[in-house]
């Protein structure tokens, strides 16, 4: 004996699992997002796979915050000795993350920052 199922069955799922809503056009080095992570605050309103919450440290000496995690890379600015680094991710030596809380976004030496 076949059970009476009560529940919503679509005749097409086409179109029924596009990716629509809100989404935000992001400019490399004004908002804390990049393809595989993003600051909690912009749950919502950025598709990535992770999203962190920020780890406030402590910039100990003046540093040249960079576009990627390499002493070769572009220079964003430079972030004086005891401006508050959001770091959003650490690996190889390099904290990527954004100067306070709308700053420039970008890599520091871990060598150069302390947890505040």
């Amino acid at each position: 004996m076949a059970t009476l199922d009560t529940h919503f069955r679509p005749q097409s799922l086409q179109g029924m699992l596009a990716m629509t809503g809100p989404s935000i056009s992001t400019d490399s080095g004004c908002l804390p997002v990049r393809g595989d992570l993003a600051h909690i605050k912009l749950a919502g309103r950025c598709f990535v796979p992770h999203y962190a919450v920020p780890m406030p440290h402590q910039v100990t000496a003046a540093a040249a915050l960079r576009a990627t995690g390499r002493l070769d890379a572009d220079e964003i600015c430079q972030v004086p000795a005891g401006a508050i680094f959001n770091v959003l991710d650490m690996s190889g030596g390099w904290a990527w993350g954004q100067c306070g809380e709308d700053g420039p976004v970008g890599y520091l030496p871990l060598s150069e920052l302390q947890a505040a």
